[in-house]
Formats: C-alpha cells, structure tokens, sequence
C-alpha cells in the first residue's frame, strides 16, 4: 500500500509539471470533452467462457427509482464510463473535521472531562468497510440524475466544473488502490452459484422451460441462456438457495446469453428461511444496484458489509427497453460457522464464572440475536460487589444498565441504542468496557459512553443468558422480559459461551426448553412504500346480518393514513379506519344520517407493531388497540355495518373501475397478520395474486427505516420521523439548521465586536460547530481591546485564616467555564493574563533557607502544573515584579513579602505565559508564624485578541493556492470564511476525490456558488447579491452541507437552501488535498484576501502557510473600508496590522464605537469652564472643512456646529456659554416659556440677536436633542426630529479672540447682560450629554481627562448614563485597572472583603449598621430625587483627590463585573 500511494504523488506531481509546461507552451488544455456516445470498459478474457470483465467501484445506482411495481419501467439512464474504485470511508463524528493524518479514534475529539455523576455519551457510526473495486461493465455510482460521468474534460453543471488532467490522475490512482484493495477480500470470494443444482433456483415465473431460473448462472449458455420471466414487470424475481447460511461478499449478473435481454438495475435481498426478507441498502438508504449494459459483460459489486443469510433474491427495476428481463448471476463469499441457541421465553441459559480470570484493562461482550418481540432480557451479569450488567430489549431497542445495589430503586445508569430490532433478522452487538469508559455498538452505530466512577469496576461471576436470574427482589419484576428468540455466538472476554453450553460444561446449567438451532417462526409482512400502494381483498365470505369483523397490525412513523376502506353491503355509505394525529379513527358516513365517528389510541407513529381489530356485531361497532392492554372504543349504529370488498392502505387509480374513495393520506408502513371473519389471510396466495390484488406493495417484508438511529441530529437535537424523511428540533440546543450542526453564537468576543456589539454578557462557541459548548461570558469592548473575562468563585481578596494544625492554607479556583472551554479560549486568543495578589505582614512568599519555595501555585490545563513565580516574572524564577523592576523594599531578596516585614506590602502582577493559565489552586506556606498575616486574591481570567478572526492570507495570482489536507466532512460539512477581492471571479476552496467533490467559487461579481457531488450528481447552491462583490470590502460566507439538505449564505442575506435527493447518497468522500485559493488545475484561482476560514469549527492558518507559500502573503491589511461605519458620532477607523479601532477624540462620545455617550448631572452649583489655547483653536477651525480660511491666528471662528442632549426641569435655565476675550459670546437657553434661545453676540458694541426656535415643552424631564450650525451669517437649528430652522444674523461674522467654554453655572458674570448674569447665576440642574463645540468635548476633558485637559470644574459633578433615550440604558462600560506594579510599603492593611475577614462577627455588624445606614439615606434621597423629577440610575460620584485621602493598601481589585438591571444577555 505504500508503494501504492507513492505512485499516486507522483502522478500528481506529474500532472502538476505538465499544467505548467502547457502554460508555457500556450497549449489549450481547458477543451470541452466529446460527450461518450457509450461506455469502453477496461475488460480482459474469462479463461473458462471467454467472457470479459471490467475492474469498476461499487454503484451508487437509481437513487430515486420506486422499489416495486408501479408504472412501466422508465428508459434506462446511458451507462457511465468506466472510473476506479472508490475510497475508503473514514468513521468520523457527524460534526468532526480532521485535518491532519488520523489517529485510533479519527475524527474525533478527546472524550472532554466532565463531572462523572453526569456522564456523557457521543454517537458516531461504526467503521465502514473498504468499497473497492468490482468486476463491471458501467460503474457502481451511477444515477438516475444525469449519470456521474467522473472527472470529464471541463464538465459543467452551472458554474461547477471539473478538469480532466486532475480526473486522469485520479482515475489512475484508484485504479492501483482498487486492485490493491481486491486482494484483501480474495479470502471470502469464492464463487457460492456456480455449483448449485437447478432445484436451489426459483423464480416468480418463467417464460418457457428453456427460460427457467435454474440456468441463470454466470457465463453459462444452457437452456436459453439464462432466466426471463413470463412477463416484464417489477413484481418478477430471481431467488437462490445457498444451501445453509453463507457469508456473501460480493454479487454479479450478466444478461442472457445471446439476446437483448438483461437488467439496468435491481434490488437485492436476503432471507434465512426463504420469507420475511430483507433488502440490502448501500450507505443505510441506497436500495438499488446498477445491472448491465449488454448481455455479455458481468458487473459486480462488492457489498460494503458483508451478509450473513441462506436465500440470495433479485428484483428487477429496469432492464433493455429493447428486450425483457433476462438475468444471469453469481454471488460470492465463504462458509459461515456459528454456534446457535434458541429461547422460548421460559428457557435461559446461566453461566458462572467463577474463577475470574486476571484482572484486564479490556473486557468485551459481543453477540448476536434475532426476535420479533420487541422486549426480552438478552443477558443480566453481576458479582459480588452489587454491580451488574443488564443487556435488555425495550420497544425493540438495545437498553444497556448498570446497577448498583440489590433493589430495583438501586442507584442504575442506562444507555439505549438501534431501533426496530424486533424485525426478526440478526443484530451484531458488542460492549467494551475500558476503566471510565464504554463502547456500545449495535450494527453499525458505536456509542461511546462515559462510566460514572461508582459503576467502573466489573468484576462479574455469573450471567445469565434469555433471562435474569440474578437478584431475587429483581427477577419478579422482570419475569415477564424473558427473550424469544435466537442467540449467536456470544463472546465474554474471549470465551465462546455457547459453544460451552453446548459441551455441557460444568459451568454452565439450563432452564426450560433451550435448543442450539434457531426455531423460527413463520412471519410474513407487507410493504406499503408508497402514496400509491394499496391491497384489495374480497370478502370471502357472503355478507351476513350476524356482522363482519376486521384485524390487521401495522407499524409506521407517520401521524396519519388511510389503513382501511370498505363500501357498506346493499346500503350505500362508506367506512374508513385511518390514523390522524397519530390516533386511531373509525368514520362511517351513510347517506341520511349523521356521521359516526370513534376514536382510540395515542403515539400509534412510534414504529412498534399494534394490532387493531374491528367487530360488528349484533348492532354493537366495537375497535380495539393493542389488546387488553391497549384502548378501546364503542358504538351502538342502528345500521348494519358489513362489507363486500375491503381496501387496505389505499385505494386504486380511478382507471381501475373499483369503487373506492379515499378522503385521507394514504398509509406508508407495514401490515400484517390481516384477518377477515376471523380468518387469516394468506398472503403468499395474494403474492400469486390468486386471492384480490395490489399495486406498489412488497410482499414478505416490512422495509421500515429508522431514520433517527443513527441520530443525525446533532448537538443533543431531537429526531423526529415521517416514512421518508426526518426532522431535527434544535428548540435549546443552540444551534440551528436542518441537522442542528452550526452554532447560532459567534466564536469570540472579537466576532461579535465586528458584529457592532457593545460591552455585555453574550454566549461565545469558541469551536462554532464542533462538540464544546456556548458558554455566557463577559465581553468588555474597549477602545483599545476587545477583552474576555471568566470568573471564578473567589475573585476577592480574602484574608487568611490559619488552621489550627495546618502549616499551609490551601485555596481551589473554579471557573464558570468548563475545562475544554478554557481551553480553546486560551489557544485562540492572542494575549490572556490573570492578576496575583499578595498581602503580608512578617510573612514570606518564596524564600527559605535551603531554597525551597514556601508557596506556590498549579496553573494550565486539567489540575495545572505547580508553578514557583509570582505575577510579573518569569516560569520557575521564584521572583516576583519588582525584582524585575528593580524596585523589591530589600534588594537582597525578589519579593517584597520574602523581606517579612512587620509593616503590610505586596505583591501584585500579571501572569501572562497562556500555557499556565489559568490558576487553578494556591498554596500558601507561611501562615502559622507569630504575628504573620496575609491576604490573597486570584483575578478573573482575561483574554483578547482572537487569532482565529483576523488569520488571513493575500492571493496575489490566479495561480497561487494554499494546499491543506484532505477536508473529512463525510455527514456533515460548515465552512465559513470572509472574503474581499476586485476580481469578478475565483475559485475559493475545492476538494476533489474520486468522484466527489466540494467547491465555492465566485461565479460572477454579484454571484456566489456553492457546488458539491457527493454520488447523487453535481449540486449546486447559489446566492446573488444586489450589489458587487469586488467591491474591496469583506463579505461573509456560510456553507453547509449535510444528509438533509444544503445551504448558502452570504453577509446578511438570505440563506439560499437545497434539499438533498431523498434516499440518496450521504456521505461525502474526499481523498486529494484541499486547495484554498485555487484549484487542482490552477484554473479559475481566486485573487484577493480570504480571512477566518473554518471547516466544521476547524481555523485553518491561512497565516503560517502562507509564509512558505510563493505568490501568498500573510495577512490582509485594509478593514476600515468594512467596518469604518462601526465607527459613530464622528469617530475615526484607525488600521491596525490584524484588526481596526475606532477614535473616539474629536467625539462627544467614547467606547469601542464611539457610541457611549458622556453624561453628567448637574446640580445648581456645578461649573465646567473649559479654556481654549490657540492650538485648541486652530483644530477647531481645522475641524471645518467648509471653510478653510476660517483658521486665523488670532483665534477667531466664522463657523460652529454645536451638538448636545439635556434632560430638565428648570427653566429659564442656561445650557452653554462661550465667551471672547472681546466681549463676544455664545449662549443657549431655556427660556420661561420652555423654548430654546440662541443669543449670538459678534459685536461688543451691539446687543446680543437672540433666536428663537418654535419647539416648546423642553423642561419636561424627557431627552431632547439640539444641533446648532453657524456658517458665516447663516444659523441652523434643529431639535430632536422637528423640522430644521434657518436664521439669519446682521451683525459681525467673526467670533473673535474666543477665551472659554462653561457648562453650569458662571461664577464670573461681569460683562454679561443683566438678564443672561441672572441666568447664570441660578446654574443648571439637569442632565447634559454628549456636549459637542466643533472637535472639543468639555464633559469628556472633564469626567474622562481632567488631569491633562484645560478644564475646571467645582461644585458636584456625577457622571451618569442620564442621557440614555431608553428609560433602562444600559450600564456604563467596566473598565479593568491597570496592576503591574509590585506594590509598595505603609502603615495600613488590605482592604479585604469582610465575609472573608478574620473578624467575622465584628465585620458583621459593622456591615449590619452600614447598611442600614445608607439604605435608609438611599430611600430618602431616592424620594428627594424623584420629587424633582431628575434621579438617574447608575451615577459614579467625582471628587477631588483631598476628598478621598487614599489607603496604601486598598484592595485593587477590578470592578465586580456581573449584571445589572441594564445590561442584557444577547442571544445571537
């Protein structure tokens, strides 16, 4: 195999060599290819007949076709061109993506740690089988959509293309992987026909003696070469009797010799005993084989599980439409050994085990069984220690219970899988038990299962096998569960449990009637497949005025449909039994009389058997469901209820000339067991059609489908089911789409930062559609960083307590956030840190003696690692910050504590090395010393940065790629990306296999497709914009792709869907490299910046391939042309290498968007005077463009644009006031009658002109919003949304020699006018925000800078969110303080939370009385406040510094971040 796939590399390397010399040459190699007019297969001579034979893969063959009868065969699809065998399927989680080479459990994330009394458990189908190549003359991947031709020269669907050099060394590949494969089954492919005698052929009919099915065997030319039928039609079949149960491996036919005669394809079925059969389905929902293309050639196919039966059968679907049904055929494999035992449901089996043998890590049970009752105990093991282990049936599903205890209200755990295993056909079980785990497999689905601790020891010594005889107080109440049925070598650990049963050993006893064969019973079932099927029967016997009655059992998924009709005899009327809502109804309608109507049952869609019966009898309607133990429903008619015909499932086309009306669905599911007058209905003699007819009806099987096991619902989605399809309900799974694959969070705080989101709680899944949970953390969105916050559950500073015997004090962290949470967040984020704090008084961090550290701390993953620095140093230096400062209080040590000064110090810093963090426990070692005392605090952890969203890559040439490996999203597929490009076309990403393949292409400049074959034919998803894509801006793209449906999405515009084929293919096989960028050929690559792209919650880095890729860059700079408009309020996008910010300084506002505004509340007393200074001055004038011979050295304005908000209630009241040093101001104002005035004086010498605006009621206490504009005389005012109004001034133009701005009141009033003095004598009381003059903000100089700002204020000042529209705004932004330094030394101590002080009671009441104290203060101001009408929530008092005389030793810790009544959780 390695030689194998040494070659394939090289095949590629020399397609690859020869693209680029073609280039060179200017040769064209992008021709459309001849369409095939018929397939050249590959063939070499049969030594024995001389027949020809073709090396192919299996069929993904007439995925739609209708399984039996039903109208006349449709002409058969043009035969595919020979194409290799097909890659072998790769087991992997539905939501997994694996990007790198595979290890043991491929696809799948480590089992995460959880709490072991919650155990978790992960469904993934079992590992398929190699497809390999067969023996054929068309391939096994055929279709009835346009047939999939393979990799053809520049083969279109759409926009979706395919190369042919890439299909050549494809195809060449496959063809050495194909024949390398087929050795691997020459064990188990022997020829089983061939040397059968003609008596082990039968057949639906023959056309002739000649025609008989005994010479339908391979190659051969005997009688007339081969089996036709009497007649063509899809009721016709071809059975084999092997002769004993056989391992079949592979089947092959070939048409009858010498005609025209042979089929295009077929179902193939197998049988134990010659009835109740089962149809063999490729991939769980592929029914149909692809036949042959002449009578001569012989295709095989290798079946991708290997079956186990006696009886092979074919059904025809369509053949020659030339010709009839003509058939030859072969079926291989090997003998099959098996040990059998039979149950009754009174016998059982019990083994003892006793002695155990040695302890192993591995132990396993494995079996197989057969039933058709849907509850049974198939074994019950336990020991000495109150474990056992139950395997059960319970409505024909595999229940798997641990117990613990002697009681049936024991402590148990219980794990279900498969379904409708009461089908009477063989089920494949198997437990493996490894330490804390389990693996459960039922047929081709393996769950794996987390064991709770108390349930991991096994230590079994005996079992019991179609019964429990374990503990009495249990055995009564599951007496009645025994197994019926057939049990198949049954393995524990290595021992063949009833090959020793039947040796008689002594370890073994029986119970009852136990037989080793297996006694079956006679079952015979029907299909109903379709909207058309439908069975009529006569009534056997004469219509009786004694009544009738009716019985059937049925199983379906479906809520509703018709199960009988039925004309009432000489009376006219009609009667129908039908299921709506899942319950049963009975409806008699009789002209002249009322409708009569019963009702019975409930949940009848859950795929279980349930009988019901009709009775009419003596004047007495009677319905019954499920028996004694089931519903029934009554009625006393006062007609005679009987029947001449009965109708069941449906009624026949209105072109049969039978009366019947069917007014409801009609039924999809099986029957069986119908009895009419008490008789019942053989339904062989109706397969004959010797007794009624049908239509579209099969006939000794019921072909119902799980299609909820295995669950494709993914992330804990619920499976519902109809007969031909499911649904997903991912209602609280927080996830979305049709299989409840893709995460309706965002990935990081930066994702949703680029959303335009502001500081909150929001729910981030830092793996998109992979296994980890949505978590709720804070996103703190600065204008500098975008920071993640996680709590812990001690985030204070907590005083240490010392223990009396404890010469350490131990503390535990745990975080809100689970372990592969945390885990993923610090990965993809590009800085984290988590602040360390110690307090001490004579006690010592680090140092001892002999070097030893006294404390130390366990960070990173799982229980952390144990780490010996401080915050602020390096991994294992036992330092802390200010020995790297050089500022330590004794130089002879690398911790201010390590000094063990009797004064308090610290040690504070930041620990920033990601793979220690975070900090899971501290351990303090110098507690017990005399007179020592401490105190400790473990921030949150915080991250920013996420290397996932700005990983980019540049394309700079249609012909450069980055190349991954191979994309496994077999179930299900999600890639999302960004993108911007000034090209109008370009292949994104494409992945080839051997025929299938999965694109996403810039199809045009407003185009997207979305393009994939995963063997049902090319499909394709599109979504046009109403606008250019190569407009150089980043656009988003969402694709995903899984067993139900496709879907496509760009930005924010709808989602454009496909539905997938029913019954179709599923699972998409994908074996080159992944090619991002480009393509295969180098054809149609993508020129432009891809950004963030992720394959099932999978980044890959673009980043780090692209350094070593020619003709790539990494990274794309250029983001404010995207997100330039996050910015508001005259915020500036400022570029950044890998992300933007907005800034904020010539706002009014601040935040990460500039959309928080500045807000104070002004009492009667406060002033804000803000001075400007020429270069203030000459922004100003700089910050209109309108002008640009406004800037003048003498500090003079000719223009002004003033922006503010106020809430009050006071009038006359003065907003603003903006003076000259020549006399000259600008003033806004309430005046009495609640209006605003503008009173402009631009000439000392003149009065002020005053304009007045029209709105009115503006002290109302509501939020109003004022824009002024002045350019030259002309004057604007606008007030909230009122319409604008234009004035005009008549005085100077110019405001001279401007000297300051005051919010508030003015203390200097010398100059003013008399009225406008009194008026800034009384002040302003109320709220202002967002103050604007031009570029200069005095609220932000004052609240946010007053230390580098020119600004005085006095009197109170609160900074307040009172200038929120919103009657709950949200709250003002958390900042984090900035802690890196070391700490210092004084004669205070910490300021430590008092539930954590050593002084409890003292702390107690100190707190009681505080308490009360200021509640009763909050209430009284509370009422004060709202008297006025002016009390705002969320205020942050200012003071001055002498006010507030700091405490050397205060806690420092950050904000407690949590929420309030204003901040909201967004669900996103």
């Amino acid at each position: 195999m390695t030689l194998t796939y040494s070659f394939c590399r090289r095949v590629f390397n020399f397609i690859d060599n020869g693209i680029g010399l073609m280039k060179k040459l200017g040769a064209p190699h992008t021709a459309r290819a001849k369409p095939r007019e018929s397939p050249q297969p590959l063939t070499w001579p049969d030594p024995q007949q001389g027949a020809h034979h073709t090396l192919v893969r299996p069929t993904r063959a007439h995925a739609h076709a209708p399984l039996l009868g039903g109208s006349s065969p449709s002409p058969p699809q043009q035969s595919d061109p020979p194409s290799p065998g097909r890659a072998s399927p790769r087991p992997l989680h539905p939501s997994s993506v694996l990007l790198t080479p595979p290890h043991p459990r491929a696809g799948h994330k480590a089992p995460p740690t959880r709490d072991p009394h919650t155990p978790q458990k992960r469904e993934r189908p079992a590992p398929e089988r190699p497809r390999p190549a067969e023996i054929k003359t068309q391939t096994n991947h055929t279709h009835s959509a346009p047939a999939k031709q393979g990799r053809t020269l520049h083969k279109e669907v759409g926009s979706c293309t395919s190369f042919e050099l890439s299909r050549l060394a494809i195809t060449a590949c496959a063809n050495v992987l194909s024949s390398s494969v087929l050795s691997f089954s020459e064990v188990c492919h022997s020829p089983l026909v061939t040397h059968l005698l003609p008596s082990s052929f039968r057949s639906s009919s023959q056309l002739s003696n000649s025609h008989g099915p005994g010479f339908a065997k391979l190659n051969r030319r005997e009688g007339a070469g081969g089996w036709s039928p009497l007649s063509s039609d899809r009721y016709q079949w071809l059975e084999v009797d092997l002769g004993g149960r056989t391992q079949i491996t592979a089947v092959a036919t070939q048409g009858r010799y010498g005609s025209s005669d042979w089929l295009t394809a077929y179902l193939l079925m197998f049988s134990d005993t010659g009835h109740n059969w089962k149809q063999y389905r490729q991939e769980d929902n592929i029914g149909a084989f692809s036949g042959n293309s002449n009578a001569d050639s012989v295709v095989q196919h290798k079946l991708q599980h290997p079956v186990i039966a006696r009886f092979v059968r074919l059904i025809p679907l369509d053949w020659t439409p030339n010709g009839r049904i003509g058939l030859r055929l072969e079926a291989y494999g090997c003998p099959y050994n098996s040990d059998v035992v039979s149950f009754d449901g009174n016998s059982s089996l019990l083994y003892r085990l006793r002695p155990r043998p040695r302890q192993m890590t591995r132990e396993s049970i494995s079996l197989k069984f057969k039933t058709l009752k849907n509850a049974g105990t198939l074994l019950h093991a336990e020991g000495p220690n109150e474990n056992s282990l139950s395997l059960q049936l319970e409505k024909g599903k595999l229940l798997l219970v641990l117990r613990k205890g002697r009681s049936s209200s024991s402590d148990q755990h219980l794990v279900s899988l498969g379904s409708l295993l009461d089908d009477q056909h063989w089920h494949q079980v198997a437990v493996e038990h490894h330490s804390n785990h389990l693996n459960l497999t039922v047929d081709k689905s393996t769950l794996w299962v987390q064991i709770p601790p108390r349930f991991t020891h096994w230590d079994h010594d005996q079992m019991s096998v179609g019964a429990n005889h374990g503990l009495s107080s249990l055995r009564s109440l599951e007496s009645n569960k025994n197994f019926y049925g057939c049990l198949e070598n049954l393995d524990y650990n290595g021992m063949n449990l009833v090959y020793l049963a039947k040796q008689r050993d002594q370890r073994v006893s029986m119970q009852g009637n136990v037989t080793f064969s297996c006694a079956e019973p006679i079952f015979v079932a029907m299909t109903f497949p379709s909207p058309q099927s439908f069975l009529w029967l006569p009534r056997v016997s004469e219509p009786s005025f004694k009544g009738m009655s009716v019985g059937l059992q049925f199983r379906t998924w479906n809520k509703a449909g018709l199960l009988l009709t039925f004309d009432l005899s000489n009376q006219g009327g009609a009667v129908w039994l039908y299921l709506s809502k899942a319950m049963l109804h009975l409806q008699i309608h009789k002209p002249g009389r009322a409708p009569l109507e019963l009702t019975a049952g409930s949940a009848l869609n859950d795929g279980q058997w349930h009988s019901v019966v009709l009775i009419s009898r003596r004047g007495r309607l009677t319905i019954t469901v499920d028996g004694d133990e089931g519903a029934i429903a009554h009625a006393s008619p006062s007609f005679l209820i009987d029947a001449g015909q009965l109708f069941f499932g449906g009624c026949p086309t209105e072109e049969s000339g039978q009366k019947c009306m069917n007014p409801f669905k009609a039924f999809q599911g099986c029957m069986c067991m119908l009895t009419v007058d008490n008789q019942e209905v053989d339904l062989f003699q109706v397969q004959k059609r010797l007794i009624g007819n049908y239509s579209h009806l099969q006939l000794d099987m019921c072909g119902i489908i799980d299609r909820c096991s295995p669950n494709h619902c993914e992330h804990g989605g619920s499976c519902s089911q109809s007969w031909s399809t499911f649904h997903c309900n991912c209602t609280s799974t927080s996830y979305s789409g049709a299989t409840c694959h893709s995460s309706i969070y965002e990935t990081s705080c930066e994702a949703y930062k680029h959303r335009g989101n502001t500081s909150d709680y929001y729910y981030i899944d830092v793996d998109g559609s992979g296994p980890i949970r949505p978590q709720l953390v804070y996103c703190n969105m600065t204008e500098d960083q975008t920071w993640m916050l996680i709590q812990h559950n001690n985030t204070e500073l907590t005083r240490v307590q010392p223990l009396p015997g404890k010469n350490q004090h131990l503390a535990h962290f745990e975080y809100t956030s689970e372990e592969e949470q945390l885990a993923a967040i610090i990965s993809q984020s590009e800085h984290c840190q988590q602040e360390l704090t110690y307090h001490c008084k004579n006690s010592r961090l680090f140092y001892t003696l002999d070097g030893s550290p006294l404390s130390w701390w366990l960070g990173g993953p799982g229980e952390g690692q144990v780490q010996t620095y401080w915050g602020g140093a390096s991994p294992g230096s036992q330092r802390c910050a200010c020995s790297i400062q050089g500022s330590c209080v004794d130089p002879k040590h690398h911790c201010n504590c390590d000094a063990a000064h009797t004064e308090w110090a610290n040690d504070t810093g930041l620990l920033t090395h990601k793979e220690n963090l975070p900090v899971r426990s501290l351990v303090l070692g110098d507690v017990q010393r005399l007179g020592s005392e401490s105190a400790y605090r473990v921030g949150p952890l915080r991250c920013h940065g996420d290397k996932n969203v700005w990983n980019a890559a540049f394309f700079d040439k249609e012909t450069s790629y980055l190349h991954f490996p191979t994309f496994h999203g077999e179930l299900s597929a999600d890639i999302s990306f960004l993108f911007k490009t000034t090209s109008s076309s370009g292949v994104f990403l494409e992945n080839l296999g051997i025929k299938d393949f999965i694109r996403i292409e810039l199809s045009s400049a407003t185009e997207i497709l979305f393009c994939f074959d995963v063997g049902n034919g090319p499909l394709e998803v599109g979504v046009k914009a109403g606008f250019p894509l190569n407009d150089n801006r980043w656009h988003r793209i969402r694709a995903e792709r899984n067993v139900k449906e496709a879907s496509l999405r760009l930005d924010e515009l709808p989602a454009a869907t496909r539905e997938a084929p029913a019954d179709g293919h599923i699972h998409l096989q994908l074996n080159s490299q992944l090619f991002i960028g480009g393509t295969a050929s180098r054809q149609k690559g993508f020129r432009g910046c891809i950004r963030s792209l992720q394959l099932n919650g999978v980044t890959l880095d673009l980043e780090e391939r692209a350094k070593i890729t020619p003709g790539v860059q990494a990274g794309c700079p250029g983001h404010c042309s995207s997100y330039g408009s996050l910015c508001q309020n005259q915020g500036r996008c400022v570029e950044r290498p890998n992300s933007f910010s907005c800034s904020c300084g010539p706002s009014a506002y601040t935040g990460a968007f500039c959309d928080k505004e500045v807000s104070a509340s002004f009492k009667s007393g406060t002033s804000i005077s803000y001075t400007f200074k020429e270069q203030v001055v000459k922004e100003l004038n700089r910050s209109d463009s309108t002008l640009p011979s406004s800037l003048h050295p003498d500090m003079t304005l000719r223009a002004e644009n003033i922006t503010l908000s106020f809430r009050t209630s006071q009038s006359p009241a003065l907003l603003l006031y903006v003076d000259s040093h020549q006399r000259e101001y600008v003033a806004l104002l309430l005046n009495k009658h609640d209006k605003l005035e503008v009173w402009y004086r631009l000439d000392s010498s003149k009065d002020a002109e005053i304009l007045r605006s029209k709105v009115g009621n503006l002290s109302n206490g509501q939020l109003h919003n004022v824009a002024i504009t002045r350019l030259a005389d002309a004057v604007s005012v606008q007030i909230d949304q009122n319409t604008k109004e234009d004035f005009n001034l008549t005085s100077d133009l110019d405001f001279n020699d401007i000297r300051s701005l005051v919010l508030g009141r003015i203390h200097d009033t010398g100059g003013l006018d008399q009225d406008l003095a009194r008026l800034a004598s009384l002040g302003f009381t109320g709220c202002l925000s967002a103050v604007l003059f031009n570029s200069v903000s005095p609220l932000k100089a004052a609240l946010l800078h007053p230390d580098t700002s020119p600004v005085i204020v006095s009197g109170p000042l609160a900074q307040s969110v009172c200038g929120s529209a919103s009657t709950n705004p949200h709250a003002a932004e958390t900042k984090h303080h900035q802690s890196g330094q070391s700490g210092s030394v004084g004669t205070g101590q910490p300021l430590v939370n008092a539930i954590r002080s050593d002084s409890a009671v003292i702390g107690g009441v100190i707190a009681v009385v505080i308490f009360v104290t200021v509640s009763a203060s909050a209430v009284m101001a509370r009422f004060l406040c709202r008297s006025k009408g002016m009390c705002q929530s969320g205020e942050i008092k200012t003071v001055k510094p002498e006010d507030s005389p700091e405490l050397p030793f205060s806690s420092q810790s950050s904000p407690r971040i949590g929420p309030s009544e204003s901040q909201k959780e967004y669900f996103i």
